[in-house]
């Protein structure tokens, strides 16, 4: 009996070393995966970190002093061109509406007078006691005299109501749309005091706009990348916080000055949004743009990570048959992850993919 139950156990012993031999043995099998050398395109890419943002940002200002009265958009609203944005009331200093005001009045005198004068000269003329040179002076200076208290007049009347007609044109403090586009910020509010753009200072920001149906992609690149690029190579737009998003663009400029960055030297650059779709760009909006180098059509490709490359030799491994054997290799342009394969394999041909190692 004891000779029976331990010919029972042995055997189930060997069982059981040859079930965990086979399953050990299929285990390992299972680990040797192959990747089929196939055709493909291979692209090499520059990549760059940047915003969306408009080709032409317009900051809005006033050509006349005062205090803003009335605004007429919205931060986001589109307005075509002409239409009114904001309503400046004039607001002179006592000083200033003094000196006007006399400056009219004195110019309204001068005016009378020259008036006066060619009256007189025209009774003379008319009696032949004055020659016409003269008569010819005193028109002029009554002209000159009325053309003074005309622009005078026309001063105070801004000053006073912010609003004239002159030579058939309105003039009034009235601040309008220099294009079409749409409010990006409001940098005044009502009561706020406004100083004008002269040749002598910039004058108060009232707001920026711009046509966001033109928007560009500026960025920065490594100097790596920035000698094999040039101006009109084709561009891919990644917007951040639209997932899956994905426009065409096309390379406008590259700044001919690098900019440090810690050790790196990065030179900016300006990609235009070719299309933008369905989707709504806004300024501001992060984003990434892989330009396009150069690129392989119909080539044979591989995973970059099973090509192991040691003193400029790069091999991967191959089956063949049972055996797993190390192949030399020529390799060509990359993009990171597929890499093309120039010599040593061909189309169909099965390379190893060993697993990946376990953290101990």
């Amino acid at each position: 009996m004891k000779k029976i139950i331990g010919t029972v156990v042995l055997v189930i012993l060997i069982v059981l070393a040859l079930f965990f031999l086979f399953r050990k043995s299929r285990e390992g099998e299972e680990a040797i995966k192959t990747v089929t050398v196939q055709r493909g395109t291979v692209a090499e890419k520059a990549l760059a970190v940047g915003t969306i943002e408009p080709e032409n940002e317009i900051k809005v200002k006033s050509t006349i002093s005062g205090i803003v009265k009335d605004l007429f958009f919205k931060v986001g609203d589109t307005v075509e061109k002409g239409k009114p944005l904001f309503s400046v009331s004039p607001n002179p200093t006592p000083v200033e509406y003094t000196e006007t005001l006399r400056a009219m009045e004195v110019s309204k005198e001068s005016f009378e007078q020259a008036q006066r004068e060619r009256n007189r000269k025209r009774e003379l003329f008319a009696a032949k006691i004055i020659s016409p040179s003269e008569m010819d002076s005193a028109e002029s200076l009554c002209r000159e005299a009325e053309l003074r208290f005309r622009v005078n007049r026309e001063k105070y009347e801004l000053l006073e109501s912010g609003r004239i007609k002159t030579a058939g044109r309105e003039i009034d403090s009235i601040v309008r749309s220099p294009i079409k586009g749409v409010i990006l910020s409001q940098a005044v509010f009502q009561g706020d005091p406004v100083v004008p753009l002269t040749n002598y200072q910039p004058g108060t920001e009232l707001c920026a706009m711009a046509d966001i149906s033109r928007m560009l992609f500026k960025g920065n690149v490594d100097e790596i990348d920035v000698g094999k690029m040039s101006p009109g190579m084709n561009a891919e737009i990644v917007i951040g916080a639209i997932p899956g998003s994905s426009l065409p663009g096309r390379l406008l400029r590259i700044s001919p000055k690098a900019t440090k960055d810690g050790n790196a030297n990065l030179f900016a650059i300006e990609v235009l949004v070719s299309s933008q779709g369905p989707l709504t760009l806004r300024a501001g909006y992060s984003a990434t743009a892989s330009v396009k180098i150069r690129e392989r059509k119909g080539v044979l490709v591989v995973p970059e990570r099973l090509v192991h490359t040691e003193n400029g030799v790069s091999t991967v491994e191959i089956k063949k048959g049972d055996e797993i054997v190390k192949k030399t290799i020529k390799t060509g342009l990359s993009d990171g992850l597929q890499i093309e394969v120039i010599e040593g394999l061909k189309e169909g041909s099965q390379i190893v993919e060993r697993p990946p190692r376990e953290i101990e």
